[in-house]
């Protein structure tokens, strides 16, 4: 009897640590990648503001060509919603929407994730002039996991995941802007 109150408090422990882990961790995380591109600012603005051109850079849009894509609005405006369907998991269903155009200078979606995972994040893209032919691509994500799914970012490393598929979209979209 002794020996299984032992194992039920210790299981009880463990199971409640997690729990107990997820008061502490932080619920919010950002990923913040950049680049340099050899193009005048204008130039590179007016091609990401348009959503479709992501499917030429995107890590995400790349990983299934067979996806299903839809388009509402006008893109490259405020409202401009480009949505996604794919049997990959590692893409699975969801939509991008433009939020907000600071012309020259920032846009900001909201990325909707239905399937494999529910979530709904902000995501950015923001320009700076290096120079006359030299602009600073910032591309960056804020995401949230509410307690206690908050405990997986101890086994995640966002940045790692998310920061990596950042780096190589703009290092594509520098090798195509810069043809």
């Amino acid at each position: 009897m002794k020996t299984l109150k032992i194992v039920l408090i210790t299981l009880l422990i463990l199971v409640a640590i997690p729990f107990i882990a997820g008061v502490f961790i932080d619920q919010e995380y950002s990923v913040v990648r950049e680049v340099t591109i050899d193009q005048p600012k204008e130039e590179v603005f007016e091609y990401v503001k348009l959503l479709k051109n992501q499917d030429n850079f995107s890590s995400w849009a790349l990983k299934d060509p067979k996806m299903t894509k839809s388009f509402k609005g006008v893109d490259g405006e405020v409202g401009f919603i480009s949505g996604w369907k794919s049997e990959d998991p590692n893409v699975g269903i969801g939509e991008q929407e433009i939020l907000a155009i600071d012309n020259g200078k920032r846009i900001d979606y909201a990325l909707r994730f239905k399937e494999p995972f529910e979530a709904s994040d902000k995501a950015y893209m923001a320009f700076e002039k290096i120079n006359e032919t030299q602009t600073k691509v910032i591309w960056g994500f804020e995401g949230k996991m509410d307690y206690p799914m908050n405990t997986m970012l101890l086994m995640m490393d966002m940045e790692e995941m998310i920061g990596n598929d950042f780096q190589e979209g703009l290092q594509k979209l520098k090798s195509i802007l810069e043809k």
